[in-house]
């Protein structure tokens, strides 16, 4: 059984997601222990006991210390992978980070995976929104080879939740990538979004104002949508993809109770040009997601990142203790040789 210290560098729920989806993988049972010991609230909260249960739902799997709190659990994979999953959220647990415990087992199922959510949020703090999730994370998986379907049925945002979701995972043959020169600009596109209550004081485009005031001056290939749904409680949230030839990077930001929706659009593209300026091919965010599936191809993949962060070395840390390879890291490229 492997053993994973839930404690070590960024010590947060990235460890525990990660890795139970290599388990899964590869068939290793693990052991993790200090989950989450040093944050305010130690231990599983609801979205890390939502994931691992699905997980263990999706392969077949049995889990030990899965209870809310918990900060040392252990996972025993099954064998039959793929089928149909439910997943009934009463939070606005991040839909999104569960996702990240189930993508990546299903692809290496021998059937689809059809995973169905009810509840819990589309757009929340602390992860990705999904707009970032379908036009950064998925874009660049599919140039890995990966197959992956969403439905947004209902959006759901914090603090109530209640989104609705239909994620299709198809059995897939990933391939090794290099991703070290980003080739031109081709856009920036800026998806910003509101719930319909708060359509009457037009939140979704003064967010996009706030955005112009900050990449219009640079004279930017920018193409704008405006979005709004229905949703249980107000909420809003905006994304910048800038689309290069070889590649994309993305930054998110979420609309506050007593900040202006202009702000949050400025601090979106303050954020993204600081991305643009790294010259990197993958954002900071998407470093840290993206290395697990380098790992699980054969062969050496590389990519530049615009910064190497606590959770891209703590993924790193857990990753090696399951698959056999290395990472290298060079200034910012950050290579895996298995």
């Amino acid at each position: 059984m492997i053993e994973i210290d839930g404690s070590y560098l960024e010590g947060g729920g990235q460890i525990l997601r990660t890795a139970l989806a290599l388990s899964a993988i590869t068939k290793k049972p693990c052991r993790v222990f200090n989950i989450r010991k040093n944050r305010p609230n130690p231990g599983l909260a609801n979205q890390h006991l939502l994931g691992i249960k699905a997980l263990s739902q999706l392969c077949s799997g049995r889990l030990e210390g899965d209870e809310l709190g918990s900060q040392d659990i252990k996972f025993y994979p099954g064998q039959d992978y793929g089928g149909q999953t439910s997943v009934k959220i009463l939070t606005a647990a991040s839909i999104t980070l569960i996702l990240q415990t189930l993508i990546p087992p299903a692809l290496f199922s021998p059937k689809a995976a059809e995973i169905s959510f009810d509840g819990g949020a589309t757009d929340t703090f602390f992860s990705p929104t999904i707009n970032y999730f379908k036009y950064v994370f998925l874009k660049v998986l599919e140039k890995m080879g990966a197959k992956i379907e969403i439905n947004i049925i209902k959006r759901g945002c914090y603090p109530e939740g209640g989104a609705k979701m239909e994620v299709k995972i198809f059995p897939s043959q990933l391939k090794k990538i290099n991703l070290t020169a980003r080739g031109d600009l081709k856009k920036i596109l800026a998806l910003s979004g509101a719930s319909e209550v708060l359509k009457n004081k037009n939140i979704a485009e003064r967010q996009l104002a706030g955005v112009r005031e900050i990449l219009g001056k640079l004279k930017l290939p920018l193409e704008e949508k405006v979005e709004y749904y229905q949703a249980q409680n107000p909420g809003s949230q905006i994304c910048l993809i800038a689309e290069f030839g070889n590649t994309v990077i993305g930054t998110d930001n979420l609309g506050k109770l007593g900040k202006r929706a202009e702000d949050i659009g400025k601090e979106a593209a303050l954020a993204l040009l600081k991305e643009q300026k790294s010259g990197a091919c993958l954002d900071k965010n998407l470093a840290d997601q993206i290395l697990p599936y380098l790992a699980l191809v054969k062969g050496k993949s590389q990519i530049t990142v615009s910064e190497i962060t606590k959770h891209c070395q703590t993924n790193i840390w857990v990753i090696e203790k399951f698959i056999n390879g290395k990472f290298l890291i060079e200034e910012n490229k950050v290579s895996w040789k298995a």
